[in-house]
């Protein structure tokens, strides 16, 4: 009788056995993955493919995605989900989580959008990018994406990229990737992120030294001009206020060979042509003491060349095949604009020759930047070919921030900021910040939703 019970009882147990299996690993299976998680894996790998989502995107296309962005050497980041991965918040807490500068794209399901620190895209592009992969099927959108976006992004990618291994909670993806590394190359793909990064280091120490010439012409100047000045601080008539005019006149030629000589980027040159500025306007402090005229306002310099000095007035100029705009004067170009003559123009060497510094390429954005501070430098560069450039994303990853309103501040991509950035560049609910991702979110600011 026993022997019976057991044999009948025995597709039960087994009924029983695996009701108990499945009841302890569905809720694994659907169990919402960890923004950490996410984060995680993609501080190791541009690309994490959740295991719920897998049929979005195959092993084989995530590699060739991750692949893709690694060789382009930009921070680019995506996250593929499933359709009811929770959105409140997504972009900001995975921002957050990651802590790295760059630009952030999801497919949830169907449904796709991004996000981007302003450093290293602009609101803008980001939307634009967006709309126009909508409709796509997974793979070619995202790579539509990706080919846009590492076309016209910022930033470098982070370093962490270039290490392998992982822990539990990374997807199987950015395992079978470091895997493929390993046997393919031995870190081959390491070596080539090396290699762009020395690229870009070898180009930005080439723009210094092109910039050291003219910024060392510059101190130069400056250090004429103190020599040429026929004053002394014990001579009859002068007082404190003389004085004090002239000890600043040479700190600050002091400060600019010192910030000269430790610089070791271009955006370092900054320092050095902002004290120029403030050394040539103490001296013109000092002249008018010395005179008995009114103490000047604080103006720019001269536009046309910043050795000129201080400006006196804002004349109406036109650059070639630009619109007109206001810039400041000193009063001898004033003078040549008044009777219809060509101002004396700051030209510095180029391939192509002697050039206006405005139309000699990139590295000069720091140089004018010290000079022409605040909200002026971009409605002066306008429409020329130094404008154009400082304008791009790609030109403050290169050349730093900070030269007017086209500098974005903060940390360039790549860089590891933690939660150091702007909300206000991952707000927003799907489809508000991003651009025609869809038809849901809670919408409005931080905090609003994906």
């Amino acid at each position: 009788m026993k022997a019976v019970v057991r044999t009948r009882s025995l597709p039960g147990l087994l009924l029983a056995l695996v009701i108990v299996l499945l009841t302890v690993t569905a809720p694994r299976a659907q169990a919402t993955t960890g923004i950490s998680t996410i984060a995680d894996a993609l501080r190791r790998s541009p690309v994490y493919v959740d295991p719920a989502a897998s049929a979005q995107l195959s092993a084989g296309d995530a590699d060739a995605l991750a692949k893709k962005i690694r060789n382009a050497d930009k921070p680019l980041f995506i996250a593929v989900l499933p359709a009811d991965y929770p959105t409140r918040n997504l972009f900001t807490n995975l921002r957050t989580a990651t802590g790295i500068t760059g630009l952030y794209a999801i497919r949830l399901g169907d449904r796709f959008d991004a996000r981007a620190d302003s450093s290293v895209l602009p609101r803008t592009a980001v939307q634009n990018l967006v709309g126009s992969v909508q409709g796509e099927d997974a793979a070619a959108q995202l790579n539509d994406f990706a080919d846009r976006a590492l076309a016209n992004m910022g930033g470098s990618a982070p370093s962490s990229w270039g290490s392998s291994g992982g822990e539990g909670g990374l997807s199987s993806t950015a395992l079978i990737t470091a895997g493929v590394v390993l046997v393919a190359g031995g870190g081959g793909a390491y070596a080539l992120v090396r290699r762009n990064r020395r690229r870009r280091a070898e180009e930005r120490q080439a723009a210094l030294e092109r910039l050291r010439v003219v910024v060392d012409e510059d101190i130069t100047a400056f250090g004429e001009e103190l020599d040429r000045l026929d004053f002394h601080p014990a001579e009859a008539g002068a007082d404190d206020a003389m004085r004090a005019d002239y000890e600043r006149a040479l700190d600050s030629y002091e400060q600019a060979k010192s910030y000269m000589a430790a610089a070791t980027k271009p955006e370092d040159v900054r320092s050095v042509t902002q004290a120029l500025e403030d050394g040539r306007f103490s001296l013109a402090q000092l002249a008018a003491r010395r005179e008995g005229r009114p103490l000047p306002e604080r103006r720019p310099p001269c536009f046309f060349d910043p050795r000129h000095g201080p400006s006196v007035a804002d004349a109406t100029w036109t650059p070639p095949g630009g619109a007109p705009r206001e810039v400041p004067v000193c009063a001898a170009d004033a003078t040549r604009l008044a009777d219809g003559r060509d101002p004396v123009v700051r030209e510095v060497d180029t391939d192509q020759g002697r050039r206006p510094y405005w139309d000699a390429g990139p590295a000069y954005g720091p140089w004018a930047g010290g000079y022409f501070g605040g909200g002026l430098l971009p409605g002066l560069l306008v429409g020329t070919l130094l404008g154009s450039m400082m304008a791009t994303p790609s030109y403050a990853a290169d050349y730093g921030s900070g030269y007017g309103d086209f500098g974005t501040g903060g940390y360039d991509g790549g860089d590891v900021s933690g939660g150091d950035f702007d909300p206000g560049d991952f707000g927003g609910g799907f489809g508000d910040g991003g651009g025609g991702g869809g038809d849901f979110g809670g919408g409005g600011d931080f905090g609003g939703g994906f």
